[in-house]
């Protein structure tokens, strides 16, 4: 059977357990010879304002923190994984399951490799699983990665 993973999406939120998924990703792509997009996903700041007002979002702070996350996300790209494979890096604002999922749509991914940070007990049912919630409308199959990594070393890992 031929491969039919081509496109492997992977959400970051430069802590560490996300820069393992996307070294396994990277990994997997270069297998694979797929395209790889990386995804961070910024939620809008919105700041409660007086009763007569509502809530109201600040565009010019969300563009600001736009501008700044392309650049750390170009940044860990070439510092973890090098130039030599196709690999697209993009920064979206919302939910970030919900903005993973499109984003998944969009570009028409065959795989989301997606770093679960192992939250348990209070601190999970606080928070929830973003990579939980993934899993359950994802467009396409999707691998849950856990630090650490069975079996798998990156070039220049002890």
């Amino acid at each position: 059977m031929e491969s039919q993973i081509k496109t492997i999406l992977v959400p970051v939120d430069f802590s560490e357990y996300s820069k393992q998924a996307l070294k396994y990703a990277y990994c997997m792509a270069k297998d694979y010879q797929a395209k790889l997009f990386i995804l961070y996903v910024i939620e809008p700041v919105v700041y409660p304002a007086d009763f007569s007002m509502g809530q109201f979002a600040l565009p010019s702070i969300d563009s600001e923190i736009s501008i700044k996350a392309s650049e750390e996300l170009e940044s860990l790209a070439k510092d973890e994984l090098g130039c030599d494979i196709n690999c697209t890096t993009l920064v979206k604002i919302g939910k970030p399951f919900v903005e993973i999922n499109e984003t998944a749509s969009e570009i028409d991914a065959d795989l989301i490799i997606i770093a679960s940070h192992g939250h348990t007990g209070v601190e999970h049912i606080l928070f929830g699983s973003t990579a939980e919630k993934v899993v359950r409308k994802a467009p396409c199959p999707v691998l849950t990665l856990r630090s650490p990594l069975k079996g798998f070393k990156y070039k220049g890992e002890q």
